[in-house]
């Protein structure tokens, strides 16, 4: 096990995606777990498209993101405002679009799971347009009959997207305005954190299916940790054979991960992610800016977890056994 940073996937004028590969951290595809980071310029936009897995968006930066989604078997459009601090889930088969509307960047983490991906370990995107999008591996007589288009329509239609992944739209475009309320957006920043450590200030705040129902349909658990400078949060294991994959959003610190047979321990830092295999326990201990950091917890592909239980190492109840000496 080791602190895990990412490598460049694309790179453009409009922004760019990061990607932790399985191929450098095999451990990812050993638990069916993933992360990539979304960056967007001003403008900047990411062009529609779906994945082989679920996952949750974490909104680093940015206070004037937008995002469309298109739920299978359905054909009307939801677009979402999104800000600092939000989460929203993103079950597998939705079709989404990304846009920064603002002037400063837009940074989104993703973290996912690939049970049920073409690659274990990597979140693999199925683009609609441009030239690399799905419809170009079709025959254009095939794709003038299927959508009742003309042969001009068709041309326009297959190549008037030139742009591969992410681009910038230009000021005379204009793109679908956001609804002013969204039950599939949940600001985690701004929720009460469930408990505080009891050493230094430290501030945990867990989403489920019964804090935030959309959650649920993405088998997944989004937990927020926000600790003060040389806080300390005491050892923790999932009491679920479940996997948890922490990135540090802000700060650094020390974490410690210890199993049966191996152990994690090291500084981390802002941008990398950290894996905990299922019934592992992990302490996390801030340095001089503090830490914070996402986590996902992942069930497996099992949906419709409302609750996880998290167990702490108690030291006080079962201190005749650790002063025993044989």
């Amino acid at each position: 096990m080791e602190a895990m940073n990412p490598k460049p996937f694309f790179e453009g004028e409009g922004g760019s995606y990061l990607k932790w590969l399985p191929s450098d951290y095999p451990l990812l595809a050993q638990t069916n777990v993933a992360g990539g980071r979304l960056l967007l310029r001003p403008r900047g936009f990411a062009v529609p498209h779906y994945a082989d897995c679920s996952k949750f968006g974490y909104v680093l930066q940015g206070e004037d993101g937008v995002t469309g989604f298109v739920f299978p078997n359905k054909c009307n459009e939801v677009v979402m405002k999104l800000k600092k601090g939000d989460l929203i889930p993103v079950p597998s088969g939705i079709t989404s679009w990304w846009f920064n509307d603002g002037d400063s960047d837009l940074e989104i983490i993703f973290l996912g799971e690939t049970k049920n991906a073409h690659v274990p370990g990597d979140i693999t995107y199925f683009i609609l347009s441009g030239p690399r999008g799905l419809l170009q591996g079709f025959a254009p007589e095939y794709v003038q009959k299927s959508y009742s288009l003309s042969q001009e329509e068709t041309n326009k239609f297959l190549k008037s997207q030139s742009n591969v992944l992410i681009f910038t739209v230009q000021p005379s475009q204009s793109l679908p305005k956001p609804h002013k309320h969204s039950k599939l957006v949940y600001n985690i920043d701004a929720a009460v954190p469930d408990n505080r450590a009891k050493v230094g200030a430290a501030a945990v705040t867990m989403v489920t299916e019964s804090t935030f129902p959309f959650i649920g349909q993405t088998g997944l658990t989004a937990v927020l940790e926000k600790l003060d400078a040389n806080a300390i949060r005491s050892p923790v294991y999932i009491a679920e054979p479940s996997d948890q994959l922490i990135y540090v959003t802000k700060g650094s610190g020390k974490i410690q991960v210890v199993g049966f047979s191996s152990k994690f321990d090291a500084d981390v830092k802002i941008g990398q992610l950290i894996l905990v295999p299922r019934y592992f326990a992990v302490g996390k201990m801030a340095g001089e800016e503090g830490l914070e950091c996402i986590s996902m917890i992942s069930y497996g592909g099992r949906i419709g977890r409302k609750d996880i239980g998290f167990g702490g190492i108690v030291v006080g109840g079962f201190s005749s056994f650790f002063q025993c000496d044989g």
